[in-house]
C-alpha cells in the first residue's frame, strides 16, 4: 500500500503513520472530541445563511453531518484514496444509499455472484419494488461482465466474495465499467484499506461495514462510503438525509480508536488465518479450504484479513463440531478481537426465505471462520480438537 498524506498540503505517509497522528485537536487533545450534540447554533444571520447556502462549512444538525463523524469520514477517504467519504450507521445504509444513489426507476444494476446476504436479499426484495432491475454475473467471466454492463447503470462487485472467497479482477472489470459508462461500487469491508484500495483501481465507491475490522473491537455497528467527490455529495445530497441512517458521534469516536491499531491487527489477522487455513488443509476430515492466500489473489488484493470458510466431509456432524469449540465462538459478523464459527447451513435457516444464502450455491457443509487476535496455537488446538472427537 503507498503512502499517503495526512492532509493535502502534507508529505505522504504509510497508512500507520496516518492512523495514529493528527492535526491538533481543541486544547492540544490527542483524540477528537466526541460532539454529542443534535444541533450546532449560529452566532449570526449572515453565519447561518452561508451554511444553507452550502458557501461555509458550518455543522448545523447532526443527521446531516457532525465535527467527530467528519474526523472519520477524512481518515476513510485518505485511507482508500479517495476524493470524500460519508459515514452510516450500518453497512446496509451504506449500501442502499450508494445503490439508490445510483439507480432509480427504470435502471439496471449488474452485481457479481456471492455478495453479502442482507445486500443480497434486498436487491431482490426492495429494489424490484422500485423499477430497479437486478442482474447477476460470473466476475469471473470478463466477456459475460462486458454483455451484461451493456445499458446498466451501476455495477456492485464484492472481492473477495462472501462465503466463498474468490477474487475479482478488480483493475479489469473497473475498465470494463468504466468503457461502458457504467458506475462502479465495491464493498470492501473484508481486505480494508490495508491491503486492497479499489479507487487506485478505477472503481468509482468502495464501500465498508464498518462494524467489522475498522471497528475491530465488536461494539459498534456503522457503515461508510467512500469514492468520487461528486457520487458522495450525490449520496449526501439526494439519499443520506431521507434515510435517516446517520452515523452518531461516539460511534464514529469509536472507530477512529478503532483504526488507530487497523494495520497492526490486520497483520495478525492475516498472519493466524494463513497458518490455520494450512493446517486445516491438511487435516483428513476437511474437503477442502476456500481462502484467497491459497489461490489466484487478484491484482488489486495486496494481504489477507482473517476470514475465511472451510468444507468438512460427511464423517464430521456440524453441529457436534460447534459444540464442541471451546474459543471459537458461535456468531455472526467478524473482524473483531475474538475468534467466531458460523456454519452455512445455520445462515441458511436464518436466510430463510426469497432470496437465501442457498441461491448462492454455497456447499451446506461449509464453516465459516473469523480469526481473532488469540494466540495462534491455542486456536488451533480448539479445532483440532473438535474435528478430532466429533468426526
Amino acid at each position: 500500500m503507498g503512502a499517503l498524506p495526512l492532509s493535502d498540503e502534507d508529505e505522504p505517509f504509510n497508512p500507520a503513520t496516518l492512523l495514529a497522528h493528527d492535526p491538533d485537536f481543541p486544547e492540544h487533545a490527542v483524540v477528537p472530541p466526541i460532539y454529542q450534540s443534535s444541533l450546532f447554533t449560529f452566532a449570526s444571520h449572515a453565519e447561518m445563511r452561508a451554511a444553507f447556502a452550502g458557501e461555509a462549512a458550518h455543522p448545523f444538525y447532526s443527521r446531516v453531518g457532525n465535527p467527530t463523524v467528519a474526523v472519520f469520514e477524512e481518515k476513510i477517504a485518505r485511507l482508500e484514496g479517495a476524493e470524500a467519504a460519508k459515514g452510516f450507521a450500518s453497512g446496509m445504509g451504506a449500501i442502499s444509499a450508494s445503490v439508490l444513489a445510483c439507480c432509480g426507476a427504470g435502471d439496471r444494476l449488474v452485481a457479481v455472484r456471492n455478495i453479502y446476504p442482507d445486500a443480497y436479499r434486498m436487491f431482490g426484495l426492495l429494489l424490484p419494488r422500485l423499477g430497479i432491475r437486478v442482474d447477476y454475473v460470473d466476475g469471473g467471466d470478463l466477456a459475460g461482465v462486458a454483455r451484461a454492463l451493456d445499458g446498466a447503470r451501476a455495477f456492485y462487485l464484492e472481492s473477495p466474495a462472501s462465503w466463498v472467497f474468490d477474487c475479482l479482477d478488480v483493475p479489469a472489470l473497473a475498465g470494463l465499467a468504466r468503457a461502458a459508462g457504467v458506475t462502479t461500487i465495491l464493498d470492501n469491508s473484508w481486505a480494508t484499506p490495508i491491503f486492497q484500495q479499489p479507487c487506485r483501481h478505477g472503481i468509482d465507491l468502495v464501500l465498508h461495514s464498518a462494524s467489522k475490522y475498522i471497528s475491530g473491537h465488536s461494539d459498534t455497528v456503522a457503515g461508510v462510503v467512500a469514492g468520487r467527490r461528486d457520487l458522495v455529495e450525490r449520496i449526501a445530497r439526494e439519499v443520506h438525509p431521507f434515510l435517516g441512517a446517520k452515523l452518531a458521534p461516539f460511534e464514529a469516536w469509536l472507530l477512529i480508536r478503532g483504526l488507530r491499531t487497523l494495520p497492526l491487527r490486520m497483520a495478525r489477522h492475516q498472519a493466524s488465518a494463513l497458518a490455520l487455513a494450512e493446517r486445516l488443509a491438511g487435516h483428513p476430515a476437511v474437503r477442502r479450504v476456500l481462502h484467497p492466500g491459497r489461490g489466484a489473489a487478484g491484482a488489486a488484493l495486496g494481504g489477507w484479513s482473517g476470514l475465511f470458510s472451510f468444507v468438512v466431509d460427511e464423517s464430521v456432524s456440524i453441529p457436534d463440531f460447534c459444540d464442541a469449540l471451546a474459543l471459537f465462538k458461535l456468531g455472526v459478523s467478524w473482524g473483531g478481537h475474538e475468534s467466531l464459527a458460523l456454519p452455512a447451513a445455520m445462515a441458511l435457516l436464518q436466510q430463510q426465505g426469497p432470496n437465501s444464502v442457498r441461491d448462492f450455491a454455497v456447499p451446506e457443509r461449509l464453516i465459516r471462520l473469523s480469526i481473532g487476535l488469540e494466540d495462534v496455537e491455542d486456536l488451533w488446538r480448539d479445532l483440532e480438537n473438535a474435528l478430532a472427537h466429533h468426526g
